[in-house]
């Protein structure tokens, strides 16, 4: 079992826990080249990873894998918070998953010694790390990275690899509605396409028509800035924007609140003036919960 290591700060941390799952060994697992092999009911999943969605097809294929060559990279686990003997998965739970449809009965394993705050920050890298995320999870990491863990935009930037734009751009998908960010996670969106939804004066509106429609990344824009709400609306007539458009700080703030919020956020603010409004849309429930233990957090 590795040595424990001391408690690390953030910033120098996330590096240093990249680098712990980066000395994974790539190559064919044997006894000698991780931990040890652990029967595989001795191993769990992380209830708190952030990852909810595995595509059956590229799981099956993964299975048919390791049926035939066996797990290539070992699982990263800790020993159980709470049940003596038994293992936690930190990384890898998708090979976890193959390799019971593949009915292994052993698993190769690497122990670390990570506390709880250390295997959920290892677990959101390890799925943005990954090439088959789609962009509401993508920008669930990013937000979680930094609202739970402090990191910053330009350190998730340096040691992931992303530039500062695509980060950003991601964490604001998350102030669309949430008819809008199934369609994401469905496929039926792009990313690009969501980025012009963000500006829209009716996001799902607009999405149902692009996806019907099969419009392009340059048409979506050119709907979402014509100044025209409802455009494709079944009922009444278009409605246009107010000619006193916002201006660019104040669009800017209500994309940074939405995504750091979850939740779309208009604010209403003559220039000039020190008053104005600020509306918070909710799409569930739960999202109004959410908003009320965040106004309710005492300082």
């Amino acid at each position: 079992m590795a040595d424990k290591k001391p408690k690390r700060g953030l910033g120098r941390g996330l590096s240093a826990l990249m680098a712990d799952v980066a000395e994974t060994p790539e190559v064919n697992s044997t006894l000698a080249q991780s931990d040890l092999m652990v029967p595989i009911e001795k191993v769990s999943a992380n209830p708190d990873q952030p990852r909810r969605t595995f595509d059956k097809d590229q799981l099956t294929d993964l299975s048919n894998s390791i049926r035939e060559k066996g797990i290539i990279q070992p699982l990263i686990v800790r020993t159980h918070p709470r049940r003596s003997g038994e293992y936690e998965i930190v990384a890898g739970e998708r090979r976890w998953r193959a390799a019971q449809m593949a009915k292994l009965h052993q698993v190769p394993v690497i122990i670390r010694e990570f506390d709880d705050t250390e295997v959920l920050e290892v677990a959101i890298i390890e799925n943005i790390q990954r090439a088959d995320l789609n962009p509401v999870e993508e920008a669930a990491g990013y937000s979680q990275l930094m609202e739970k863990f402090g990191h910053t935009q330009e350190k998730l930037a340096e040691v992931l690899g992303k530039s500062r734009s695509h980060i950003a751009n991601c964490v604001r998908l998350l102030g669309l509605p949430e008819e809008v960010r199934g369609y994401l996670r469905d496929g039926k969106l792009s990313a690009g396409h969501a980025r012009a939804l963000i500006t829209a004066d009716d996001p799902a509106a607009l999405a149902r028509q692009v996806i019907k429609k099969d419009l392009s990344v340059r048409e979506t824009e050119k709907l979402a800035k014509s100044g025209v709400a409802n455009i494709f609306a079944e009922k009444g007539k278009p409605t246009r924007k107010s000619s006193s458009d916002k201006d660019a700080d104040t669009k800017m703030l209500e994309g940074d609140l939405s995504a750091n919020l979850g939740m779309k956020v208009a604010i209403d603010h003559k220039p000039g003036q020190e008053n104005g409004a600020v509306t918070i849309n909710y799409s569930t429930l739960e999202e109004l919960d959410d908003l009320c233990r965040m106004l309710s957090v005492s300082r």
